[in-house]
């Protein structure tokens, strides 16, 4: 057990929105946390984007003079976590853990964010595999209740111990599984259909997403996926499922409308490319909007907690 606590000091790695919105994150819980970004600017920028927003929904400030930001790995070698957050690109993340391991304490904690890669793979390349957890965040990660902690049977007591500081400090509903994670397989297969049926014009993206939002969009934060099957009638849906499994896509390649978006470039918002067209003043309401019921979707879930035990 590394016995990391609240104010155990962290270093950060990474850039952009999800990594800002972790570093909001850490500080709230009362951590001291070194940052190593790209950017100082940047980074600085959407810090303080969320630093605003979430004083305007009454969160009291948080201690910026515990966090350090640098552009090169720097900071404190006494942090006992280390979390890393890259792009979803195995030969990335070996290199990252190689550098980060040559940076760092032989004891300390190293967890990386990893989606479709397994954790054991990470870990033949690191001296101290026993170590390296994944950890998959969702954003903004100050204000929602996911985290994802990925273990190994070389490191299952070390989990724990993450999900107990993450669920007592972080303010997190976290759950633990072995190997890979389970959210984004998820997500790709109900992506995986709803592009089939926007490719073979059978919906349009406007259709997709009223779909989403206004039937599981209503449920999911209240109930989760299976227990909302038990309230409606868990027999009924098994029934659906049989009649309509069949037909469901089996693609394991990407339709052609999308590989036109990511041969573009396509990065959503962010560059104005993606399922939908987005002026500047509309991407920067959307941002601020998002932001806001982020605050405001917490509270509700926070209102209906959680019972999870099975029979």
């Amino acid at each position: 057990m590394t016995l990391i606590q609240q104010t155990s000091p962290v270093l950060l790695v990474g850039n952009g929105d999800l990594a800002a919105s972790i570093a909001i994150c850490l500080l709230n819980a009362g951590h001291y946390l070194d940052v190593c970004t790209d950017n100082y600017a940047v980074f600085e920028e959407l810090l303080n984007r969320h630093i605003v927003s979430q004083k305007k929904e009454g969160v009291k400030d948080l201690a910026k003079d515990k966090l350090n930001i640098y552009t090169e790995l720097n900071g404190s070698k006494d942090c006992k976590l280390v979390i890393a957050v890259s792009q979803e690109d195995e030969e990335v993340k070996k290199e990252l853990i190689k550098k980060l391991e040559d940076f760092i304490m032989k004891d300390a904690v190293l967890a990386i964010n990893t989606e479709s890669i397994d954790l054991i793979g990470l870990q033949k390349v690191c001296n101290h595999p026993d170590r390296l957890i994944g950890l998959n965040w969702t954003e903004p990660a100050h204000t929602t209740f996911f985290l994802e902690i990925i273990s190994s049977d070389n490191n299952p007591g070390l989990a724990d111990e993450i999900f107990i500081l993450a669920k007592s400090y972080w303010f997190k509903d976290p759950y633990i599984v072995n190997q890979s994670g389970i959210r984004s397989r998820l997500i790709s297969a109900m992506a995986r259909e709803a592009l089939f049926l926007v490719d073979n014009g059978y919906a349009t993206a406007g259709d997709i997403d009223r779909a989403c939002r206004n039937d599981p969009g209503y449920y999911l934060p209240f109930s989760g996926n299976c227990r909302y099957m038990d309230l409606m009638g868990t027999y009924a849906y098994g029934v659906v499922m049989k009649d309509l499994n069949p037909d469901l896509s089996k693609a394991k390649d990407l339709p052609g409308f999308l590989k036109k978006i990511l041969a573009d470039g396509g990065l959503g918002m962010e560059n104005k490319k993606g399922f939908y067209n987005y002026s500047d003043e509309e991407v920067e309401k959307w941002k601020n909007t998002m932001e806001k019921f982020s605050h405001q979707i917490h509270s509700i879930i926070e209102k209906y907690p959680f019972n999870y035990k099975n029979k």
